[in-house]
């Protein structure tokens, strides 16, 4: 066993030093794959290569202590194709020394884009417009926002119900949500491939499950054939949601504490029957 105080008297401020840039390259690392789907992965490439290096230091084999060698190298060269746009965003991210920003405006603008969403959705449910609009949340869905048009705008209600009305060109797609602000329009995203036996979940349904299936993102679908409100997260569908429902409940995924929302003042703008219909 391995005495502590032998080791802490050999211990010098290089090896301090040595240690620490250890540490924070791998907080690093982590902190820039968080709620990615590549943080299970290198999670699970971390214990592979610590449990490799302790069973061929303990046991002592040879054959097998060399392999882990040779592959090593190939590991290295792998790990930035692996993980090449987690790489680029943390170093475009660093290049612009924005490693974070202020969670308490961040928060303001989320909860103003919950609001426009909310009603939004309430106002194209009443009158039969679909819509798909996709919360992002830790996952990047920068790959999806490519496919689409960039906007880079600020939510509001008039914004969307103008992008899903079916006589602009851009109202064939989803429109993705980024810390409160509209980055794109008519992007693409994955369909399901579970088997949806209610036959009456469309295209938009599907996509909506699908970019769940794969993403930590909240989608509120709005259907132009029956004028409901749904929401999707984690491959999961709640159907017939109302718009009080669904403030609750996006602002309970994407803010810290509950919000009052801004829909009361939009449903006195609506006609009765159409109160009663949302």
């Amino acid at each position: 066993m391995w005495d502590l105080n032998w080791l802490l008297q050999r211990l010098t401020w290089a090896d301090i030093l040595d240690i620490s840039l250890v540490a924070v390259l791998f907080f690093w690392l982590f902190y820039t794959i968080r709620g990615t789907r590549a943080l299970p992965l290198v999670r699970g490439l971390t214990v592979l290569l610590i449990s490799l290096a302790l069973l061929s230091r303990v046991v002592e084999l040879r054959a097998f202590s060399w392999l882990i060698q040779q592959l090593l190298p190939a590991f290295l060269v792998a790990l930035p194709v692996l993980f090449q746009p987690e790489l680029r965003r943390a170093f475009e991210q660093l290049g612009r020394g924005r490693l974070t920003r202020l969670s308490q405006d961040e928060n303001e603008c989320i909860a103003r884009a919950v609001d426009a969403v909310v009603e939004a959705s309430a106002y194209m449910a009443a009158r039969h417009i679909g819509a798909l609009i996709v919360f992002e949340r830790h996952t990047g869905l920068k790959e999806y926002t490519e496919t689409g048009i960039p906007l880079n705008a600020q939510v509001t209600p008039e914004l969307l119900t103008t992008l899903f009305d079916h006589h602009t060109i851009l109202h064939d797609g989803a429109v993705i949500i980024h810390k409160g602000r509209l980055v794109a329009a008519a992007c693409v995203l994955p369909l399901t491939a579970a088997f949806l036996a209610d036959r009456e979940l469309g295209l938009r349904h599907r996509a909506a499950l699908g970019v769940t299936e794969d993403t930590d993102a909240v989608t509120v679908v709005v259907s132009e054939e029956r004028g409901a409100i749904s929401l999707a997260h984690n491959g999961r569908i709640i159907r017939d949601v109302d718009a009080p429902r669904l403030a609750s409940i996006l602002h309970a995924f994407l803010l810290p504490k509950p919000r009052a929302s801004g829909f009361r003042l939009f449903r006195q703008r609506l006609p009765q029957e159409e109160r009663e219909n949302t």
